[in-house]
């Protein structure tokens, strides 16, 4: 068994995105471009409505998938697929953008706290073009493990102590876990040696394999091995753990468009500049 430690840490950075929704960026900044096969990693948290209330007006996506995690607050998604759906504190929406797709996430209150994150996993060249699709997730398809110790696990996609979450696996085969783990308690997953491994503090402190706790609005970029063990800091902590197999392609990125070359980012604006992702 070898223990993962952080081979890196960051400080997410302040930004903006959709209509003037504001957020910290960790990946896809200008620090952490990347982490293949995670292109994206924003969390949005704040009680001031002139922070997010003009949210996310519609906007396209090609070849990869958009993950939305809400911790507080509602907001309404729809697509040019005919897709809506209503997330609220502690649902998921997966979807896959696939070969195009526009879609818009406004909220649904005026006043009060909402906080959660938005992630972006590639897609394979074989996947890219693929049908778009999504999956809407109510906070009680996802399970949560209760460890002995008291630490708790929640379950978005892959497995925890034999329990599996509700997105099936994909080329990335990822895992997701929303991780609380009180002072001195730990908490164990075993991981292929060769994917790669982050987690992203939003509230206390958690270390990793015995190194010193990482702070809140930081994300540990884990090193190799196969086991991540995450400790709660001196107060407690909780982060968000992914895991995914990373797919080792060219990634060509511009705005929402990620494909593998040049000129497939060029059919890309002509496709959606000629209407072919929908309306």
């Amino acid at each position: 068994m070898t223990v993962r430690t952080p081979s890196r840490v960051i400080l997410s950075m302040e930004a903006s995105d959709g209509a003037g929704v504001k957020l910290r960026r960790s990946i896809g900044s200008p620090t952490l471009r990347n982490l293949d096969p995670f292109l994206m990693l924003d969390a949005f948290g704040t009680d001031n409505p002139d922070d997010y209330i003009a949210g996310f007006p519609p906007h396209p996506h090609r070849g990869f998938e958009t993950v939305t995690y809400m911790l507080a607050g509602n907001m309404q998604h729809r697509d040019s697929v005919g897709n809506e759906g209503n997330l609220v504190a502690g649902s998921v929406q997966w979807m896959t953008a696939g070969r195009g797709i526009i879609h818009s996430e406004m909220p649904q209150q005026r006043e009060g706290r909402m906080s959660g994150f938005q992630l972006w996993i590639n897609l394979p060249a074989a996947d890219k073009m693929c049908a778009p699709a999504y999956q809407d997730l109510p906070p009680e398809a996802m399970p949560e493990v209760v460890t002995q110790a008291g630490a708790k696990v929640k379950i978005v996609a892959g497995t925890f102590d034999g329990v599996r979450g509700p997105v099936a696996p994909k080329a990335t085969d990822p895992t997701m876990l929303d991780v609380s783990v009180p002072a001195d308690v730990e908490v164990r997953l075993p991981v292929r040696a060769n994917d790669t491994a982050f987690f992203y503090v939003f509230e206390g402190a958690v270390a990793a394999g015995g190194a010193s706790p990482v702070s809140e609005r930081h994300l540990a970029v884990l090193g190799e091995g196969d086991t991540i063990v995450l400790r709660g800091g001196p107060e407690g902590g909780r982060a968000l753990l992914l895991v995914g197999r990373p797919l080792r392609e060219p990634i060509v990125q511009y705005g929402p468009f990620v494909m593998n070359t040049n000129a497939e980012i060029h059919e890309a604006i002509r496709d959606y500049q000629q209407g072919r992702f929908g309306t």
